[in-house]
């Protein structure tokens, strides 16, 4: 993602709200991968509006909200796959980028009820 990107990314947790690991377990490389495209080097790069990450142990997907203006069809997926399956979706301002400094505690959190 891009370095001012940090304030404005969505955060969607692999938990259910029901606090239950969402199965399976690599559909944050799957959406990620599906966003992804080839670099001249034949590796894989991740779209800087969707990363994959690890946050307290959970697999998460990073959603930067300049997806919605880029490519609004793939924002709107993401969206209504993770209502869908009711996993938790967390809006961040992060602290240090790519450094996930992440308060454990709740009061930081904002639960998006209209992402």
């Amino acid at each position: 993602m891009s370095h001012n990107s940090g304030n404005n990314q969505i955060i969607i947790e692999g938990i259910c709200k029901d606090g239950q690991k969402f199965r399976p377990s690599d559909w944050v490389e799957r959406i990620s991968s599906a966003l992804a495209s080839f670099g001249p080097d034949h590796k894989l790069r991740y779209s800087e509006h969707v990363q994959p990450c690890i946050i307290n142990g959970a697999r998460c997907l990073i959603v930067a909200r300049g997806l919605s203006i880029n490519d609004p069809e793939a924002f709107d997926f993401i969206l209504q796959f993770a209502r869908k399956n009711k996993l938790r979706i967390q809006e961040k301002h992060l602290i240090k980028e790519w450094g996930y400094d992440l308060p454990d505690d709740n009061d930081n959190d904002e639960l998006l009820a209209n992402a």
